[in-house]
């Protein structure tokens, strides 16, 4: 793990109208580490999600990619720099199969296009990459039906797969269990596990569900009111007085 940061936001913020829903978040991340931000509702947690990775422009700060500003740069092009989201709601393409959905990540990360020239071998590589995905999030036996068609756990599942077969550094997960099925959560949890395990992702989770947090991060960021009020390990940020007041208890009313 180096020093210098792999990502970075520097005074981030956006504003609607007169409201800061994110405002001047300075926060770095390291290679190798898993971070949880948390926060009550409202707080900008998923906002800052999507500032990082580009589905909203900053109103000022800056985003930062391995020292290199990306901050105006579109989410198609922060995702082929390696910045990969999953998000609360699942972004696929309904109408084509699992194995489908998987292949166009994997083709799309190594440039394939759509030429009718392309080799056979590679084509088969890529048919090889996806159903390695498929089976790290256990949908290999789904690889026929139609995303549309699969119930929200599998959908979410099938969502890290293409994650996956993009190759990220950077693993955005926006309540990654959310919807799931008690049996489906801890596939999710033990694929994010496995990345973290690899030493060289940067992982970046947005979780309600604090015994998920403690199970997996190295870090807690706490938003609140669109400002970052706590950062450091878990237990500490945790046992204290700012998180108590602005995340447990309101946590604790609302699940």
């Amino acid at each position: 793990m180096t020093d210098a940061p792999i990502l970075e936001s520097r005074d981030l913020t956006i504003r609607f109208g007169g409201h800061a829903a994110v405002d001047g978040v300075s926060c770095a991340f390291s290679r190798g580490t898993l971070t949880a931000i948390v926060g009550p509702n409202g707080a900008g947690k998923t906002t800052y999600f999507n500032l990082i990775s580009g589905q909203l422009p900053a109103t000022a700060g800056q985003v930062l990619l391995a020292g290199e500003d990306i901050t105006r740069l579109p989410a198609p092009r922060r995702a082929r720099l390696g910045v990969g989201r999953a998000f609360q709601l699942t972004n696929l393409f309904p109408n084509l199969s699992v194995f489908e959905n998987v292949r166009l990540a994997a083709q799309a990360r190594a440039g394939a296009g759509l030429s009718l020239f392309r080799r056979a071998d590679r084509l088969t590589d890529l048919a090889d990459k996806a159903m390695a995905c498929l089976e790290r999030v256990a949908l290999a036996g789904r690889r026929e039906a139609l995303a549309a068609t699969l119930p929200h756990g599998d959908q979410r599942k099938l969502e890290v797969a293409i994650m996956l077969a993009l190759e990220p550094r950077i693993f955005m997960f926006d309540e990654p269990t959310a919807g799931m099925s008690v049996d489906e959560v801890p596939v999710i949890l033990d694929l994010i596990r496995r990345i973290k395990a690899e030493g060289d992702k940067t992982i970046l989770l947005v979780e309600h569900k604090m015994d998920v947090v403690r199970s997996l991060a190295d870090r807690i960021v706490v938003l609140h009111n669109g400002r970052l009020v706590a950062d450091g390990e878990p237990a500490a940020v945790i046992a204290s007085k700012v998180v108590q007041e602005a995340y447990l208890g309101v946590a604790a009313s609302d699940g």
